[in-house]
């Protein structure tokens, strides 16, 4: 039997955690003027005044969050220096995407006797969470990260009339939102947006050269000296500014670069590893992407897959009906309508698994689609794997699975 034993040796980190989603550094890079205006924003906190409400907009990626956990960390150590009764809390509506939801979240962080999920008014709720803010008092700095998950507006308007309605007395209360979505404000109801008194901040994309600045700062951290080719960061910092300018990404890459590495024996970091690293990445965010789909909308990829695997695409929408339905047949599945298939080929392509392109042929072939897939064929094939073990493997695909 194969020994598998685990030794000590970082190469070619010193600390790898570094690059990790959950890192704050001492200093954040790349956001200056951003952090100027937050940090402006926030700043009639330390002399214990109510803040104005602040909301953030930007792309996954670009620092709203991170720059959230920087300022708010400082914050907090300065209300303990000058003594400052400054609390924050963050909740996360990706989870608690109702007023409800977050409303008991925010109660049961105050409380040790918790209240459970379900089964209360929502009135009794907002008393209890009343309560708790003015047991607590001073100010209380809420993060609402991902607001734009909320399915309703009825907290914001109850925490932006709190004391004027006289809910809390011996609290003040102010809302951070943290929005991808560069529209939410606008989906708000005109009440809500009347009374909420925010300041946005939009946080832009980085771009190469801010997205080195991170990486640069971070290499100094996360990994041992002179063991990065002087081409590995401008190659991550590039590759990140394509993908929208997520610095998550950039970080992620040159994450997977080093375990490259480490994984080939090699004596430093090079490009090769990067290139390989994002080829790896790829695969696996299209591998996330294909597993969260439901059974009819792989047996459309792997239609769609088919057709490019013989050469045909791209497809027009009728011809990959044809052979969605075909491929239904032969699962045992009753195929779905044809419109379906245009809603979802529609999500496909959001997901960014599938492109669409408009044809016009005028009066003689008049306007139609067709469709391609927008990731690597190998890739999408091997993530359908149970999805071709299921329907069979079409001839198309069958030199490409061998």
């Amino acid at each position: 039997m194969t020994q598998f034993a685990f030794t000590p040796g970082n190469f070619p980190f010193q600390n790898r955690n570094a690059l990790l989603d959950d890192y704050t550094p001492e200093e954040m890079v790349g956001r200056d003027d951003e952090l100027e205006e937050y940090h402006a924003a926030l700043q009639p906190a330390i002399n214990a005044s109510q803040p104005d409400n602040i909301f953030l907009y930007g792309k996954t990626g670009v620092g709203k969050t991170a720059a959230t956990k920087f300022l708010l960390d400082r914050l907090e150590d300065a209300s303990e220096q000058h003594d400052v009764a400054i609390n924050t809390h963050v909740v996360n509506c990706d989870g608690a995407d109702t007023s409800y939801r977050v409303a008991v979240e925010l109660v049961n962080s105050f409380r040790d006797d918790k209240i459970s999920e379900t089964g209360h008014p929502r009135s009794k709720v907002y008393d209890l969470m009343w309560d708790s803010f003015d047991d607590h008092g001073g100010l209380i700095i809420l993060v609402l990260d991902e607001i734009d998950h909320l399915q309703d507006d009825s907290l914001l308007y109850q925490l932006s009339r709190a004391r004027e309605n006289d809910n809390i007395s011996n609290a003040r209360v102010s809302v951070v939102g943290i929005s991808n979505d560069l529209t939410y404000r606008d989906t708000l109801s005109p009440k809500v947006r009347s009374s909420l008194c925010e300041r946005s901040i939009n946080f832009p994309a980085y771009t190469a050269e801010e997205l080195e600045k991170v990486l640069r700062q971070r290499r100094t951290i996360a990994f041992q000296d002179d063991i990065l080719e002087n081409g590995v960061i401008p190659l991550c910092a590039a590759f990140g500014a394509q993908e929208s300018g997520d610095a998550r990404k950039a970080l992620d890459l040159l994450l997977k670069a080093g375990d490259v590495a480490h994984e080939s024996d090699a004596d430093m970091v090079r490009e090769e590893h990067v290139r390989r690293g994002r080829g790896l990445l790829q695969e696996e965010e299209i591998t996330r992407g294909i597993l969260g789909l439901n059974t009819h909308e792989k047996i459309l990829l792997y239609a769609l897959a088919s057709y490019v695997s013989s050469g045909d695409s791209p497809v027009r929408s009728r011809d990959l009906y044809r052979r969605y339905e075909m491929f239904c047949v032969g699962a045992g599945h009753d195929p779905l309508t044809s419109r379906w298939m245009h809603d979802h080929l529609d999500e496909l392509e959001m997901l960014g698994l599938v492109s669409a392109e408009k044809r016009n042929e005028g009066s003689s072939g008049g306007q139609y689609k067709t469709f391609e897939l927008s990731q690597d064929l190998i890739a999408v094939l091997d993530a359908l794997d149970e999805t071709i073990e299921t329907v069979g493997v079409h001839h198309s695909v069958q030199t490409m699975l061998d």
